[in-house]
């Protein structure tokens, strides 16, 4: 045997027994056997470097530092989930997906919803190359270095399974792992961790990856994606992966209606308290991947897919002071702060209240003793009051009147919940609120420059709206607290490259009221430049798709503002992207202007995202179901038989992928 065939030999029989301890949790070697087998491996690497791999198994234990987590884009975006409460919130999410196929022909798999830091892992050739944290879904932070140090995951994946793909999961902190930590960190006089959940996010931005290596750290993996058609289901592809290496949950279960589903929540409910890691509810996904794409996805979430979350935990606490809280837009916000109390895992101080209409709904008061949970375990919100507790010299809530930053005096505009503070451009937290928002990861993305440092370049006088950033110095930057010449010239240069930021982005940066990011995208798409976009007038806006008359309004009444149109004329003059670029526009036509078309099947020259994107750029509408407002259907293999009957009772036209392409070139 060569050396090279040996060093291969025992990377192989070591990932072997890593697989059988960390994932079927069946050891067939003693840990010293182990060690002795690994040592020799990292003396053969290390006499023959001309055989590293950084994918070799002695490459888990960590030690490399990394100082700055590169932020990568996905390649698949990673989608949140719509949460239901009850059983009639799962039968109205059945009865969506059942219309929009057709067919009431729908089997569904039931995972538990573990409660961890989602991943995104990609393989290449059956190798692991990179690992990216969910970020805000559409991006996130590489840390690939931190994720080889978990054993659970593998790193090379048997010839068998699909070759490049990607694969999503959870991170998570075993609780006897956690307990353990903690046990040691109060022996060492330090502060326990809050929760697992919390505890394992962190670990991950570690920069010392010999650290990381140390937690007892695992990883739930729960969906393969990938271009290639290998499996029919959700269910056989987690089950291959299962079989590849990939440590995937038992607890997965088949169901073929919804009081199947309900069924596995409330036996679940009850059982996961006995589980050695942390859950927070149930995901519901339909099974079969050829519905999952007809159903697709909307803006935030896929339709084929949906979270069921266990009842939330509920505590009591006092009411201790309400304030109140001014956003970027002018909102309002009540706040609760409350006697610190325990609630899933947190230190609970303070709560949303809302607006004045849940203040007087639920009659709070100062000095009750209210009911908390956490609105999906997540923002904590009061629930009641209880008024066999309340003192006897309680006095109802007044609402405040007056802005508590600048003392303007509040509005509040019919059928509008909130009330606002009008002093758009000289409330101290609407200005840096609209700044922060500018700078965001969804908006411009500006690396180097955070919430933080946008309030003391406030306070420093040295920016009042997100064009005073295009003027920032080094020289400026360096004398304000906590900087270095290295951290000023990241921020200036994270500043120039948003210029290059896309003019979609750039609108939803501007921060217009009741303009989001799916907003941004049709308007831009439509007027392709600020110019164009300002000088619309409201009946031209609201025939625009998805455009009401809230949003033409507010687009009208921001277009009218002279400041806002000074502030658009230094963007310009900075060279900030507010128009759609020559080699966009070059892709683009009205060739399917006014067209409804509805994409059905499998293709193969392009993906149904690419196809769904040919038809916007193109002018054309994407639905996903059949109506009689469908202009034609693009059809690729398979496509459901129902679809194709409704198509041809209604008379809809049925055209190939070929077809489309020829349509469009």
């Amino acid at each position: 045997m060569t050396i090279k065939e040996k060093i291969e030999s025992l990377r192989e029989e070591l990932n072997k027994h890593n697989y059988n301890y960390y994932v079927l949790d069946n050891a067939t070697i003693s840990d010293y056997e182990f060690d002795i087998k690994l040592k020799e491996l990292e003396k053969l690497e290390e006499e023959h470097p001309e055989f590293f791999d950084e994918n070799s198994p002695t490459q888990r234990v960590g030690g490399q530092i990394t100082k700055n987590f590169n932020t990568i884009t996905h390649k698949n975006r990673m989608y949140s989930l719509d949460n239901s409460y009850s059983k009639e919130d799962l039968l109205d999410w059945e009865k969506r997906i059942q219309k929009m196929l057709g067919t009431t022909e729908v089997e569904y798999t039931c995972e538990l919803k573990y409660d961890g830091a989602s991943i995104n892992l990609t393989f290449e050739n059956g190798k692991f190359v990179r690992a990216v944290t969910r970020g805000d879904g559409v991006q996130g932070d590489e840390v690939t270095t931190n994720i080889r140090t978990i054993k659970s995951i593998p790193l090379v994946i048997s010839e068998d399974f699909v070759s490049n793909f990607e694969m999503r999961g959870e991170i998570i902190l075993p609780l006897e792992g956690f307990n353990l930590m903690n046990e040691e960190r109060v022996a060492n006089g330090e502060e326990p961790y809050r929760n697992p959940r919390n505890t394992a996010s962190g670990s991950l931005k570690l920069q010392d990856s010999g650290e990381v290596a140390k937690r007892p750290l695992d990883c739930l993996l729960y969906q393969v994606v990938t271009n290639e058609r290998k499996y029919k289901t959700h269910f056989e592809s987690l089950e291959a992966a299962r079989k590849a290496g990939f440590k995937v949950p038992h607890t997965i279960e088949l169901a073929k209606s919804i009081e199947e589903v309900l069924e596995f929540v409330n036996r679940w409910d009850e059982k996961r308290h006995d589980l050695p890691y942390e859950t927070d509810g149930v995901v519901i996904k339909v099974n079969s991947l050829e519905q999952q794409d007809e159903l697709g996805y909307t803006s935030k979430s896929p339709r084929w897919a949906i979270a069921y979350k266990f009842k939330a935990e509920q505590v009591s606490t006092i009411l201790n002071e309400i304030t109140y809280q001014v956003g970027r837009t002018g909102a309002i916000t009540p706040v609760a702060n409350l006697e610190p109390v325990h609630l899933a895992g947190t230190i609970v101080k303070r709560a949303s209240l809302h607006n004045s209409d849940q203040i007087e709904k639920l009659d709070v008061r100062v000095g009750d003793t209210v009911y908390v949970e956490k609105g999906g375990e997540i923002i904590p919100k009061i629930m009641g009051v209880d008024l066999s507790m309340r003192p006897s010299d309680s006095e109802p809530t007044r609402y405040a009147t007056h802005c508590p930053e600048c003392g303007t005096e509040l509005v509040r505009t019919d059928g509008d919940a909130k009330h606002y503070c009008p002093n758009e451009f000289g409330c101290a937290p609407q200005i840096t609120g609209r700044i922060q928002h500018y700078i965001s990861r969804k908006a411009m993305d500006i690396d180097g420059l955070g919430a933080e440092t946008v309030d003391l370049l406030y306070k420093e006088g040295l920016i009042e709206n997100y064009a005073d950033l295009y003027e920032l110095t080094v020289d400026q930057i360096i004398p304000l607290e906590r900087m270095a010449e290295k951290s000023a010239q990241n921020m200036v240069d994270g500043i120039v490259k948003s210029k290059e930021i896309a003019f979609e982005k750039v609108l939803f940066a501007l921060g217009i009221r009741f303009v989001g990011e799916t907003v941004a995208k049709k308007l831009a798409k439509h007027f392709k430049s600020i110019d164009n976009l300002i000088n619309a007038d409201f009946d031209t806006l609201i025939n625009v798709d998805e455009i009401g008359e809230k949003i033409a309004e507010s687009v009208i009444n921001f277009s009218k503002d002279e400041k806002n149109l000074a502030t658009i004329s230094r963007l310009k003059s900075y060279g900030v992207q507010l128009e759609i670029s020559q080699e966009e526009l070059e892709n683009q036509s009205t060739k399917l202007e006014g067209k409804i078309i509805v994409v059905s099947g499998v293709f193969h020259q392009m993906s149904r995202n690419e196809l769904k994107k040919a038809i916007e750029d193109n002018g054309g509408k994407v639905s996903s179901s059949i109506s009689k407002k469908t202009s034609f259907i693009v059809a690729g293999d398979n496509m459901g038989p129902s679809k194709l009957t409704k198509a041809q009772d209604l008379g809809v036209s049925i055209i190939t992928e070929q077809d489309f392409i020829n349509m469009i070139n």
